[in-house]
């Protein structure tokens, strides 16, 4: 069982403990990220691998839009704080029920997330070399 506290973060609050941000508002809502979001709830952990761990639950439930059947509101579409820790409280302690699986789950997770940014800086250098070719090719 995960010993952990959810609740709306305040600008400027500074968090001694480990801890990561949801979005809380907008269609990108449940969005984890270890810097605050202006919208956001704040999860507390008392130590980093619950942190870690529960990070890349945030991120696969956020990836799979399982919040989207949650998200109310209109106008501007947000996720409520009651509903929000339910769900996640159930949705943690039903994927960390096999660890093992969990672990690994996590490690190809980081993986992907570590070659998406590879490729990223590969796209990045293509259009760069593509901008130098161009440059010299038209100022000639």
């Amino acid at each position: 069982m995960l010993n952990f506290i959810i609740k709306t973060h305040r600008k400027g609050t500074v968090y001694a403990k480990p801890h990561l941000f949801v979005l809380n508002k907008g269609m990108n809502s449940g969005k984890p990220q270890k810097e605050p979001f202006t919208n956001s709830y704040v999860i507390i952990f008392q130590n980093e691998d619950d942190c870690e761990n529960l990070y890349w639950i945030a991120f696969s439930l956020w990836k799979s839009k399982f919040w989207h059947q949650h998200i109310i509101g209109s106008v501007i579409p947000f996720l409520r704080l009651p509903e929000f820790k339910k769900e996640f409280i159930s949705k943690s302690n039903t994927l960390m029920q096999e660890h093992e699986e969990h672990k690994k789950n996590v490690a190809a997770l980081k993986l992907l997330e570590q070659k998406e940014q590879q490729f990223h800086q590969n796209i990045n250098l293509i259009n760069d070399m593509r901008r130098v070719i161009i440059y010299r090719y038209c100022n000639k």
